[in-house]
């Protein structure tokens, strides 16, 4: 029987154009509703770490924490808002010293740390970003799939969540959704992590 090891998918939002952060490296202006985040719940609820840098977990940790305690919510914040604390997490900042609801702050070591996790059988860890921290994975090749939800809308300026020339030859589409409003996921596995993390 196969082993299959630990995994880092990247769920990020992104422009048509490109970035992965506004010109002033704002990360407010996706159109993440309900409908692109329902079909997914299932999935996420699966992961045993989620991963994020300073900047993105601050927005998380401002809203999901008591959004479960809301009566006008609907069912499915409740549902998200109870993974997302349940789910342990990891926040890589050199700046932030420690982190509430089930978190352990990483300053130094990412890519030694994931490393170690990714060879623990079965630890599906999703990485939420920001865009420095999913350009440092891609750049040290820690991703084994992508999730990209390009949202309609071009920034003209920004963070790129391809700052530099990268190599996807090997990157296997696995599916494209599209959404009410005009976001398009598209979901790609690299061909050669899927082999080289199967060991007899």
């Amino acid at each position: 029987m196969g082993c299959v090891m630990g995994s880092v998918t990247l769920w990020m939002q992104m422009s048509l154009d490109g970035f992965a952060e506004g010109p002033d490296q704002e990360i407010h202006w996706p159109m993440v509703d309900e409908e692109l985040c329902e079909s997914f719940l299932d999935e996420l609820r699966a992961a045993d770490l989620f991963l994020y840098g300073r900047k993105t977990f601050e927005m998380m940790a401002s809203f999901w924490p008591t959004a479960d305690g809301d009566p006008a919510i609907s069912e499915f914040y409740v549902e998200f808002a109870r993974c997302w604390k349940q789910t342990p997490k990891l926040v890589f900042s050199r700046s932030m010293r420690r982190a509430n609801w089930n978190s352990r702050v990483v300053h130094e070591g990412m890519v030694e740390e994931i490393s170690r996790l990714r060879q623990q059988p079965d630890c599906n860890m999703v990485l939420f970003g920001g865009a420095e921290t999913a350009s440092a994975f891609i750049r040290h090749d820690l991703i084994d799939e992508y999730r990209l939800f390009v949202h309609p809308l071009v920034l003209g300026s920004g963070v790129p969540l391809f700052p530099t020339p990268a190599v996807m030859a090997d990157l296997q589409l696995v599916d494209v959704m599209t959404f009410d409003s005009a976001v398009v996921q598209m979901h790609y596995q690299q061909a050669t992590h899927t082999t080289s993390r199967i060991s007899a």
